[in-house]
């Protein structure tokens, strides 16, 4: 696929994604690669969300064309790439009505970046799980037993639970579904002007 074949399948998609002259315009830190984008099936549905650097990855193997910038560039020796903040998959993918799987990124995700104990928001690296129920006190791995949790917060609770630790989760946790995920991608899509027409429909 060559960047003339993107450029003619629409300007509105891939063009100007590469542009020898975009250093001149806001170039993009490390930071902007961690930026969320915004997944559209091939039939516009939002479906989910994931990091620039691998949006941008899908758009250079022909999976998927951007429908949204976010202003950020990629620099290489010759070129600058622009940015995606919303892409398209270029083929139909059917979206189980399921569960996802259970791991600590979909945990952190639905719980939005906050501690479910004293509801601060930090980045990924400065949050851990806690068992609601500890582990040894038989309690499991399991979506409604996970929590994501500040540090402070899981050294307070301890080997205790939420009432012998006094202390409330936010919300009960439950298990991440499709239902869940598009909650999410609403919420965050408040702040930012080219997902909302995509989410509010």
């Amino acid at each position: 696929m060559s960047l003339r074949m993107d450029h003619d399948a629409g300007s509105r998609h891939t063009a100007g994604l590469f542009s020898p002259a975009a250093a001149a315009h806001r170039p993009g830190d490390g930071h902007a690669l961690l930026a969320p984008v915004l997944v559209l099936n091939a039939s516009y549905e939002p479906i989910n969300v994931c990091a620039a650097r691998r949006a941008l990855v899908l758009v250079l193997k022909g999976v998927a064309m951007t429908e949204e910038e976010n202003g950020h560039f990629l620099h290489s020796a010759r070129v600058a790439m622009r940015l995606p903040s919303v892409i398209r998959l270029l083929e139909y993918r059917r979206i189980p009505h399921q569960s996802r799987a259970l791991s600590r990124k979909n945990i952190l995700l639905r719980d939005r970046n906050s501690c479910q104990y004293c509801a601060t928001v930090l980045p990924s690296g400065e949050l851990t799980l806690d068992h609601v129920i500890p582990r040894s006190r038989g309690g499991s791995s399991t979506w409604e037993n996970l929590v994501a949790c500040c540090h402070a917060c899981n050294r307070r609770k301890g080997n205790q639970s939420p009432t012998e630790a006094g202390m409330k989760l936010m919300r009960e946790p439950r298990a991440f579904n499709l239902h869940t995920s598009r909650h999410i991608m609403r919420l965050m899509g408040r702040s930012d002007d080219k997902w909302r027409k995509y989410l509010f429909y």
